[in-house]
């Protein structure tokens, strides 16, 4: 686990769904919607954001097609993730996304929630669900693998 939290981002062209780690790298918050303004100001709030809590690292979905090639959205958030990683100097580091909107909506459907619910929530639930994903992921890569015995 890199020192320091990592803020997690499902960057989209009118908000940007944010969660944010605990310090130890064990558990995903979801943070309060960023709705997009220009980018400049989306990289200050960002900045902002990143000091406050002790930002170690951005995890950035990564917009793939379901066959892993990479769609229009692929560049436009790699671009805008390069921006953020010169303009904060915190690194960034890419992470799968697919699927992770799709599941956000399939669990606020299950929930019951409201339509208001669901469109405020969506993206913020999305970057939860990528960052457990990240955190699992280290969490797995820390674990000493134990060979086991057959018979």
């Amino acid at each position: 686990m890199p020192f320091g939290r990592v803020l997690a981002l499902d960057v989209g062209k009118k908000r940007i769904g944010l969660a944010i780690s605990d310090e130890l790298g064990f558990t995903a918050q979801g943070l309060e919607t960023l709705h997009r303004t220009r980018v400049r100001e989306d990289l200050g709030a960002l900045r902002q954001l990143a000091t406050d809590r002790s930002v170690a690292t951005f995890l950035i979905g990564r917009p793939l097609h379901m066959s892993g090639d990479e769609s229009s959205q692929t560049k436009y958030t790699q671009e805008f993730a390069e921006r953020l990683c010169n303009y904060t100097g915190i690194p960034v580091v890419y992470w799968d996304e697919r699927l992770t909107s799709a599941e956000a909506e399939r669990l606020l459907r299950d929930s019951g929630a409201s339509f208001a619910e669901k469109k405020n929530s969506v993206d913020r639930l999305a970057a939860v669900l990528l960052l457990e994903s990240y955190l699992g992921y280290l969490q797995h890569q820390k674990t000493p693998h134990r060979e086991e015995s057959l018979g």
